[in-house]
């Protein structure tokens, strides 16, 4: 049996194949659109009439009283072992524990005296008579034993500070916190650190209070 010969495509055909099955694929180069919400927009600002009269307060209303927003700022030494927080209200001065007692003691070291002695001088300053001292622990042990020796650790922070004040007008509130309100991850040593502390807090109430 003779074989029947293939004919050739037809040559329109043949072209759309070579087009559509050898062109290489190509990085679009184009200039990225803005994303979205970041076009600009063709829509010209609204013009506001100052001299509206829905503008104006009605006769006899006043304006409510000027506030000043609670600024803080908070400055740490290198170390890290001092840290200090400026409010408008109240100046909170935080000291690692590590730079004032033993291990797992509440007796002040050689340096501490001379930290809680620029405290003092501080509490001088802002003329202030009520002086919060606040103990506070990690979360290793025993809730129970951080309790007892962030209050002890307090204790003895405040003994110093009401030497060095020797103010009867000064009264102090004197707290063990444990290991309640940590201020960083106790999950590593570094956050456990900064956590074993004693926080004297006190009001703005002098020159720089104003």
């Amino acid at each position: 049996m003779t074989p029947i010969p293939r004919l050739a495509p037809p040559l329109a055909l043949l072209t759309t194949l070579l087009l559509t099955t050898s062109t290489p694929a190509h990085a679009d180069d184009t200039t990225p659109s803005d994303p979205p919400g970041t076009e600009p927009t063709a829509t010209a600002p609204v013009k506001v009439d100052p001299t509206d009269p829905d503008l104006k307060l009605p006769e006899g209303g006043t304006l409510a009283e000027p506030k000043v927003l609670d600024i803080k700022s908070v400055v740490e030494d290198q170390s890290g072992d001092e840290r200090r927080e400026d409010t408008n209200a109240d100046v909170t001065f935080a000291l690692q524990a590590e730079v004032l007692f033993g291990k797992d003691s509440a007796k002040l070291g050689s340096d501490a005296r001379a930290r809680i002695a620029t405290i003092a001088e501080e509490i001088k300053k802002q003329n202030a008579t009520r002086i919060r001292v606040f103990g506070f622990t990690d979360d290793l042990g025993s809730s129970a034993h951080g309790d007892v020796l962030s209050k002890r650790r307090a204790n003895a922070v405040q003994a110093v500070l009401d030497q060095d004040l020797n103010d009867p007008d000064v009264t102090f509130e004197v707290r063990g916190y444990g290991e309640q309100y940590p201020i960083a991850d106790n999950s590593t040593e570094a956050g456990r650190k900064k956590n074993r502390r004693v926080e004297v807090s006190f009001p703005r109430t002098g020159e720089n209070g104003q």
